[in-house]
């Protein structure tokens, strides 16, 4: 690992990773061991090894796996929910499955086709879809907190891309911990700091079966564009990702967008499913199911466990 200027045998790796991950969780203050923690697992390399970390280093974490219904070529989402569910099998550990096509009677890009969002892709959809289930789940199922396994490509990319167009609401917003409102889940982010080569290595000496093909849809995105642009720049200057990271939170943390005024924007209770809006009457999420059909509202027993 050039960028730690660190090299281990598979003994040191795998006792590595999760220290390393125990000293992100406490760092940021995500959670505790008294806490019950939601896993959004995808069938990636990513989440599913922040999964085994986190059972490894004694948490109480289950696994929540959302069915999209991309299927196109590959058999995408048929893959990662068989590779979640044997996962989670193998381990004897909880798994929350909800598939989308069953609760909402649709499968993202059916809900894609039919919308003005995602016209050409269904990424909008999906992302407004995946936030809206997690939440749902975390607060029915009572979780205190959500977590993610992005890791430190994936933001890398989005700051990069957000500091592009100097998009400033979602600067504000991007870390690796988000506390938790009202109706909101807290959400973390503990695999923050790893390089995607860390954890690709660290899935494949824990012997963890993972879905290797991205979502045939990702092609020809504007994150894989930014993750490219800096794997080039960490090829020529190791450890370049991270620090373009970590300074840009010492920077936000000492006052970088100091000069406006934080203002909470007033939330209320969508009408129909009660997660936290800004919008009157229905949140985006129902407001896209809802169009040219009746809108649903799923009860908290509407997914599966595996």
């Amino acid at each position: 690992m050039r960028q730690h200027k660190l090299a281990l045998c598979k003994e040191h790796y795998l006792e590595w990773v999760p220290a390393q991950t125990e000293r992100i969780i406490r760092k940021y203050e995500m959670f505790t061991r008294h806490e019950k923690v939601l896993v959004a697992v995808s069938g990636g390399k990513d989440s599913l090894s922040l999964w085994d970390i986190l059972i490894r280093l004694g948490y109480q974490a289950d696994g929540l796996y959302i069915g999209l219904g991309i299927d196109e070529g590959l058999h995408y989402s048929t893959e990662s929910r068989r590779l979640n569910e044997k996962f989670a099998s193998e381990r004897g550990m909880k798994l929350h499955v909800v598939d989308v096509a069953e609760v909402y009677g649709e499968t993202i890009p059916a809900i894609a086709a039919r919308t003005h969002r995602g016209k050409e892709k269904p990424c909008s959809v999906c992302g407004l879809t995946k936030r809206h289930v997690m939440n749902r789940i975390a607060r029915d199922m009572a979780y205190d907190v959500l977590a993610t396994g992005h890791n430190l490509d994936d933001e890398a990319a989005v700051l990069l891309g957000n500091t592009l167009t100097w998009s400033g609401e979602y600067l504000l917003r991007q870390g690796p911990a988000l506390p938790g409102t009202p109706g909101l889940a807290r959400k973390v982010k503990p695999l923050c700091r790893f390089y995607e080569r860390e954890m690709a290595a660290y899935a494949i000496l824990r012997g963890i079966e993972y879905v290797y093909d991205e979502c045939p849809f990702a092609a020809g995105s504007t994150s894989i564009f930014n993750k490219q642009l800096l794997n080039d720049l960490e090829h020529e200057r190791p450890g370049a990702k991270l620090a373009f990271y970590l300074r840009f939170l010492e920077a936000r943390k000492a006052g970088l967008f100091a000069g406006r005024e934080d203002v909470q924007q007033e939330l209320q209770p969508c009408a129909n499913c009660g997660q936290p809006t800004s919008a009157p009457g229905l949140c985006a999420f129902c407001r896209m199911v809802a169009t040219g059909k009746a809108v649903v509202a799923p009860g908290p027993g509407q997914e599966t466990e595996a």
